[in-house]
Order: structure tokens, then sequence, then C-alpha cells
């Protein structure tokens, strides 16, 4: 298929554009380089550098590439920052969405597989969390996505959209070629092995008293290959047309099924690494959740979902291997 990777110069969404060529696809990536890298963006797609929320831009992109199917990864993705300027997460992630959703309306391109989170839940009900479970986020993120949900599932009614949700919480590890690094990175692992690198200042564990095992926020991890495979799953389902209906949505959790504390992350990190990782407690967070598992037994049992990384120990060593190769400037 002929596919557009919006966001496809960062972490996951770069990740998924060369697993997409590698699988025989033909790439092309938007992005407006905000947060994402052009080193991440693979040597065989090609790059157009504009915005989600630019129509005239996105009139030109779809009628040069004549796409089958989006992918849909640009956002901004920090819970914390949401809370502080909310404004910026639904322009960003909401508004320019719908306006991409517009041109796909134009242009004819009916497959969508949209990178959600599970953030849309806010604090879980029970755990692990089962996608028809309450939709209740805690932060401006969370809202922004599920606001993008509730219009896919309207685009559907009235247009016929076939689109593929797929709600995740971390994101980690490496390829052998593309790893996670943001500016500025605010993301627990990452951060852990800058600061094994002397990178960095001591960590900042935000919380020391919620509910857990050992006071700090307990995580779902999910290693970035097994990701991009659950986003070709669900664009081979789309291509398909046979799962899909109003009463069969393709609305899938991604996780692990087990967490881990930020303590246990820097405890596995330094047993990684060799070395002492600096850390600092700091007051909670607005809008961070005790404690977020996500069940992806749906995702197993309708799409055949398998994933093949879940050991904690290795995700944070395939990240190590990576940080501790990477051209640092």
């Amino acid at each position: 298929m002929r596919v557009l990777v919006t966001g496809g110069a960062g972490y996951i969404g770069s990740v998924v554009a060369d697993r997409l060529l590698r699988d025989g696809h033909s790439v092309t990536v938007l992005d407006n380089l905000s947060k994402g890298s052009k080193q991440a963006v693979p040597s065989r797609a090609e790059l157009v550098l504009a915005d989600t929320g630019d129509e005239p831009a996105l009139d030109r992109i779809f009628d040069a590439g004549h796409f089958d199917a989006v992918m849909h990864f640009a956002a901004f993705i920090e819970a914390g920052e949401s809370m502080l300027s909310p404004e910026l997460y639904f322009d960003n992630n909401s508004a320019k969405t719908l306006t991409l959703l517009r041109a796909m309306l134009r242009h004819r391109v009916s497959r969508l597989v949209f990178s959600s989170t599970a953030a849309v839940y806010g604090d879980p009900t029970r755990l692990p969390i089962m996608e028809d479970d309450p939709l209740e986020p805690t932060n401006a993120y969370g809202e922004s996505k599920l606001i993008v949900e509730r219009m896919l599932a309207w685009f559907h009614k009235a247009h016929g959209l076939r689109y593929a949700s797929l709600r995740y919480f971390n994101a980690a590890g490496a390829t052998a070629d593309r790893g996670e690094m943001h500016r500025p990175e605010t993301h627990l692992i990452p951060l852990v092995l800058q600061a094994a690198l002397g990178e960095g200042n001591a960590i900042s564990i935000y919380g020391t008293d919620y509910s857990t095992k050992d006071g700090t926020c307990i995580r779902d991890y999910i290693h970035i290959d097994d990701l991009a495979t659950a986003h070709l799953l669900a664009l081979d389902a789309l291509a398909q047309g046979n799962i899909q209906n109003e009463d069969s949505q393709l609305i899938f959790n991604l996780g692990s099924g087990s967490g881990f504390s930020v303590r246990e992350i820097i405890d596995v990190a330094g047993r990684v690494t060799g070395r002492r990782i600096p850390v600092a407690e700091a007051p909670r967070r607005p809008g961070d959740s005790a404690v977020l598992i996500a069940s992806s037994e749906k995702i197993k049992r309708v799409l055949g979902w398998q994933p093949q990384h879940s050991d904690i120990e290795a995700i944070v060593r395939s990240a190590w291997e990576w940080h501790s190769t990477y051209p640092r400037k």
C-alpha cells in the first residue's frame, strides 16, 4: 500500500515507517520536525516538511501521493505539559487531526491507524485496563486524544471511514537503528539511561506516597518493535475490510499486562548499565495516576498479535545499547 505516516520523524513513527518499508509498502513521511529528526526518517521514505494543520499543504500531499491509508502519529505527548498548556494539546492533537480527516475525506482515503493512548482512561476502575472501561482522562493530553477517538467514531458512521485506534502508554526500547530521543526528554527510561551516561541531572521521582508497593507510580512498558507489529496488523485488518463494523471497532490496548514502578525501572537500569543512577524525590505531578496497566487480550484474540520482547530487562538493555552508541550531538 501507499501509506502516509504523519509524525514519521519521531520515535514511534519512524520505527513504524521503517517496518512498513521492509514489508514492501511505499511510505511518505509528513513531519514539521518540531519534535522529530530528519535522521530518524528511513532513507527509502519520502519526507515532506509540513504541518498536519496546513490544509493547502495536505491537499498537495494527497494529490501527489494517491495514498491507500494514513498512519497518524503526529501529536504532543507530555501529560504534565498538557496540564499547564491545554490549549496547545487541543490545537495540535485534536483540531489539527480534524484538518487531516477533512483532507482524507476530500481525497477519498478511507483507512486510518491512529496512535492513541491509554491516558484516555484516567484513573482505572480495574486492573488491567480493558477497552470497554470508562473513559475519563485526568489530563488534557488524554482528553485531546479521546476527542479524536470520538471524531473517528462519527466519521465512521457518517462517511464509512475505517480506522483502528491503538491505546498504549510507554513505548520503550530500541531497534538496531532507532531509539527514543526527545528534546527535551521527559520519558523515564531514556532519562535514566542519560543519567547513567553522565549526561543529565539526578532522576526526579515525582511522588513517593502513592498507594503502590514502593510509593512510586507503576506503568506498563511495551517494546517499540512489538508496537510497530501491532500497527502493521491493524493496517492489514483495515485493508481486508472484513472485521470492523459498528459493533466491533478496531480499538485495542497495547501493553504487557504487568507494570513496573519508577524505582524498579531505575533498579533495572542500574543492573543493565552497571552504573549508579542518581535520584531525587519530587512532589507529585498533576494528572498522574498511581497505576496504569493495560490488558492486550483483545488485540491478541482479534488480530493475532504476539509480543516478542516482554522482559523489562531486555527492553531496557535494547535501549541502553542504542543510547550508548548513538551520536550525542
